[in-house]
This record gives C-alpha cells, sequence and structure tokens, in this order.
C-alpha cells in the first residue's frame, strides 16, 4: 500500500496519541509508509488538509455524518474506530481497519 497520511480524532486528543503512537510502531514493523498522527476533535479543520483516512474515536461516532459530509468528497476515507481495539490499543487490529478501507 502506498504513502498514506492518517489523522485520528478525539475529544482531547489524548486518548488518540497513545492509539497513534502504537500504530505507528507497528506500521514501521510491518515496513508501512505510513504517517499517523493524533489531534482533538476541535482541531479537525486544522489537521484535515492532505489527510488520506480520518478516524474518530469510538465516542465520536455521532460525528461520523457531519464529518462525512464536510470531508468525504475530498477523497479522505472516513471511519469510527472499533471499541474492541481502541480500548486496548490494539494497533494490528487499527491497521487492519485502514487496510479495509482502501
Amino acid at each position: 500500500m502506498d504513502k498514506l497520511n492518517i489523522l485520528l480524532i478525539c475529544g482531547s486528543g489524548a486518548s488518540t496519541g497513545f492509539m497513534a503512537a502504537n500504530m505507528r510502531k507497528e506500521a514501521a514493523k510491518q515496513g508501512l509508509d505510513w504517517e499517523i498522527s493524533a489531534h482533538s476533535e476541535s482541531e479537525l479543520e486544522e489537521y484535515a488538509d492532505g489527510i488520506d483516512c480520518l478516524m474518530l474515536g469510538p465516542h465520536l461516532a455521532y460525528l461520523q455524518d457531519e464529518v462525512t459530509k464536510r470531508y468525504g468528497g475530498k477523497n479522505i476515507k472516513i471511519a469510527v474506530m472499533e471499541k474492541r481495539y481502541y480500548s486496548t490499543l490494539d494497533a494490528v487490529a487499527a491497521l487492519k481497519h485502514i487496510q479495509s478501507l482502501f
């Protein structure tokens, strides 16, 4: 898979920060050229340019339709992270989820 720029969003950016760190380590292990960052919901607009994939924390699932309307037309894949891997910071499952979008 080509280079991807992935943005994780949660309420404050803290929990997705831990997830992003795990995902970066796992992506490197798998030889994936992925840039993965995490920010708060309030910073989404500031960081949305140039991303290929936007992952919302499970607690922000209610924003999926709004975010899809706003950013989906820019060829950005948008999904909600699943609670089963988000709660355990399971980077392998998170990367598989992203791969399933492309």
